[in-house]
């Protein structure tokens, strides 16, 4: 039997819970406010303030498209590996 998808395993909820407060702390250092870095981000404000959180907008665990993960490095003027968290959970099926 295959493992349990990588959306809702606890493993994958903390990885996003890490991947907000990494969020968080880079919006933090610009000093932009949430709304600024949505809207420059073409994100709305509730969509932002869910990944910081942790969440989607669906209150799963977040998983941003690559091309939102790259606009908000853009916007919040970090690498991309900085706001990745380290040591991602395995997301593999077997």
């Amino acid at each position: 039997m295959g493992k349990k998808p990588a959306s809702y395993s606890a493993e994958w909820e903390a990885f996003a819970g890490e991947l907000g407060v990494n969020l968080h702390r880079a919006r933090i250092a610009t000093g932009l406010s949430q709304e600024a870095v949505a809207y420059r981000a073409g994100l709305t404000r509730y969509t932002y303030q869910a990944y910081e959180q942790g969440k989607s907008q669906a209150h799963t665990p977040a998983n941003p498209t690559l091309l939102v993960m790259v606009a908000l490095s853009q916007v919040l003027e970090v690498p991309l590996s900085q706001l990745i968290p380290a040591d991602p959970p395995d997301v593999t099926t077997r």
